[in-house]
């Protein structure tokens, strides 16, 4: 399965949202992209990074500098890191150091000093010139030899956004938002969409704060939170949280930072995580978790989240009917009213 990607509009068409953007979907895809084994990402060597280092299929090293705007030093990058790499030789099981270095470089375009650099240079190094395609609704990304025109391309699963729906004067998404959601089902995106619009519509005290470039949040201050949108690295999606009453809390009510799992508008599940992502996992996940990785024992809720249809005992449902995120949400912002 693919590795969904962050991409923005620009005036010419599409690209990544960011270098890191860029860095992942190439990571994540390279094998069935270029056919390389990835080996390491940003590894350093004596005090350099490179972003990506691989095997190829005669057991050579291949190190690979992505660029997600032209740059004119690219060429020198990669000369420093084969001189650095050659010293170090890292992974040696796996790497045939007697064979030529693959070096690569990729970007959206190539300054004219990158060619006089690669015409002088004693080093081979190709470059890719890095285009993302769309085609109705269905993105690509073609890399293209510059030099022999070969050519390898890979769908990116990516959604343009619609703002149909959104109609209240309410301030735009913040384009870090929007990065997020293109990695998202048309569904997910009006869910996420509507949560974030019925949050800033209830009361001119919630506030959309943005903190680093993984977390935003809503509500009055740090202090007094009804929701979180966070970026999930590993999925390249971003994950709701709602402070609403914690699983099994009925009796007595304690108000916990709840992470939910969606299908389109549809809560499926639902599990409390004090902070970051915690370590519950859905079934499929631990399915295809060797045994001896696994975090803890299947059955602890530290591990497993809950069915979404617990929050029926708060809205009155029988606990089969489908829980949509709009409840959970109006439940939310009157648990938050409370605390003010």
């Amino acid at each position: 399965m693919l590795a969904g990607a962050a991409l923005r509009k620009t005036g010419e068409g599409w690209e990544f949202a960011s270098e890191a953007a860029l860095e992942d979907f190439i990571w994540d895809n390279l094998q069935q992209l270029l056919g390389f084994t990835p080996l390491k990402r940003q590894y350093a060597a004596k005090g350099e990074f490179c972003d990506i280092l691989a095997l190829n299929e005669n057991k050579q090293l291949v190190i690979l500098e992505l660029k997600n705007a032209e740059d004119r030093y690219v060429i020198q990058q990669l000369t420093r890191y084969y001189d650095n790499l050659l010293d170090e030789r890292p992974f040696p099981e796996q790497i045939d150091y007697s064979k030529p270095v693959q070096l690569i470089a990729a970007a959206p375009s190539f300054h004219r000093h990158n060619l006089i650099d690669c015409k002088y240079n004693l080093l081979k190094i190709d470059l890719l010139q890095i285009q993302i395609l769309k085609d109705n609704q269905q993105f690509s990304l073609r890399l293209q030899d510059i030099n022999t025109n070969q050519t390898w391309s890979i769908p990116i699963p990516y959604q343009e956004l619609n703002f149909s729906s959104t109609t209240h004067d309410i301030p735009a998404a913040p384009q870090l938002l929007l990065d997020w959601l293109g990695a998202c089902t048309g569904e997910e995106q009006q869910a996420i969409l509507k949560l974030r619009e019925k949050i800033l519509t209830f009361d001119e005290r919630i506030k959309e704060e943005i903190e680093g470039r993984n977390i935003i949040r809503y509500g009055k201050r740090k202090s007094k939170p009804v929701a979180e949108i966070c970026y999930h690295r590993t999925s390249h999606k971003p994950v709701v949280f709602l402070w609403l009453p914690t699983p099994r809390s009925w009796r007595k009510e304690v108000i916990g930072r709840i992470r939910i799992w969606l299908n389109g508008e549809i809560v499926t599940f639902v599990g409390h995580i004090p902070e970051g992502f915690g370590q519950m996992k859905l079934q499929a996940e631990w399915d295809a978790m060797p045994r001896e990785k696994r975090p803890g024992n299947y059955y602890h809720q530290k591990y497993s989240p809950f069915h979404g249809g617990i929050y029926n005992k708060v809205l009155g449902q029988d606990f089969h009917n489908p829980v949509i995120l709009k409840s959970l949400i109006d439940i939310a912002l009157t648990k938050w009213l409370a605390r003010i």
